[in-house]
């Protein structure tokens, strides 16, 4: 009897231990069916990856224009030297647009292959895009459209770059940042107030002054005139509190007219000079500069081309105009056989 109850309790414990088992098998296979997120992208392969699925056939380079003739030497000249005629396309300002992995290196790479091919960069803006790991590079440079295009290729076959896209002939929205602190005090004291330091102050001005001061306590007017002559009709002559009060109100009343005109805006005041901000293309950029030059341009700091391309706006008219080319053609109007 004893016997066949320890029989049927280890029946009872290897069933009980093979339902446990299946059921820890059973979660562990539904464990991994449960969907996961896809991986980030966080390598430069995956450009490449990007590059072979979307690669379609690149249309030919632009048609480069032959220069004239030659005669006998010249050609004699370019056998020996191995030197290819010159181009005579005209140099243009082109806007290239990159989309490249964020990621240290990729800036020196592109601007390596720029640099080996001459081309001087006119600006470049990069920053990071709304997606983690992509970031967008803005570069101006001016040269003929064929070198351009093949820059634009070889920058394309890198591994971390994504695309590059020319908006030199696309209707874009182009943007500059420009930060200019300017004098309040007037021209005549610019030269002054670049020797103040960081705070622009006109220090060279008083410790002149300061000099001739004691130049003339000393009695040192006979050995000293002529020097001391010079430094009086060079410098001007001190203003008084009420005259510099109203000099720099003058000059900030200006300045925040000629502002307004551009569309600019005073972020900054200070005692002798602010800082204007304004934002807008590049010609209106440089004008607004050589504006400000007048004034006592003291500094300026601009950020770069920025471009972005419309989108297309379609109109009813368009949507007539499509379906009328896609309709239906009439048999009446055709021309008989």
């Amino acid at each position: 009897m004893a016997a066949l109850v320890a029989l049927r309790a280890r029946s009872a414990a290897r069933s009980l231990g093979a339902r446990s088992f299946s059921t820890t098998l059973l979660r562990f296979n539904e464990s991994e069916q449960v969907p996961k997120p896809p991986r980030p992208i966080d390598d430069s392969t995956s450009a490449l990856e990007y590059k072979k699925v979307h690669r379609a056939r690149p249309p030919p380079l632009p048609a480069m224009d032959l220069p004239r003739s030659r005669t006998a030497e010249e050609a004699v000249t370019n056998i020996l030297y191995n030197t290819p005629p010159p181009s005579l396309q005209p140099f243009k300002k082109h806007i290239l647009n990159c989309l490249v992995q964020n990621e240290p290196g990729v800036l020196s790479r592109v601007s390596g292959i720029l640099a080996g091919r001459g081309f001087n960069i006119d600006s470049l803006v990069v920053c990071r895009t709304e997606i983690r790991d992509l970031s967008r590079m803005c570069i101006v440079l001016r040269g003929q459209d064929g070198v351009v295009e093949q820059a634009r290729r070889q920058l394309e076959d890198l591994v971390p770059v994504w695309a590059v896209l020319d908006y030199t002939n696309t209707n874009c929205i182009q943007r500059e940042l420009l930060l200019a602190k300017v004098s309040i005090l007037g021209p005549d004291y610019v030269e002054d107030q670049y020797h103040g330091g960081p705070t622009h102050e006109p220090r060279r001005k008083i410790e002149r002054e300061a000099s001739l001061v004691d130049r003339f306590e000393r009695g040192a007017q006979q050995t000293t005139l002529p020097q001391a002559e010079a430094d009086t009709t060079s410098s001007l002559a001190p203003l008084s509190p009420t005259e510099l009060l109203r000099l720099r109100n003058e000059h900030l009343r200006s300045i925040s007219v000629l502002a307004e005109q551009f569309g600019a805006r005073l972020v900054d005041v200070s005692e002798n000079s602010v800082i204007v901000e304004m934002s807008g293309k590049t010609s209106k950029v440089e004008a607004f500069l050589t504006l400000l030059k007048p004034y006592g341009l003291l500094e300026s700091a601009r950020t770069g081309l920025m471009a972005m391309p419309r989108s297309p706006f379609k109109t009813p008219d368009d949507a007539e105009e499509v379906a009328e080319e896609g309709g239906v053609v009439d048999a009446s109007l055709l021309p008989p056989g």
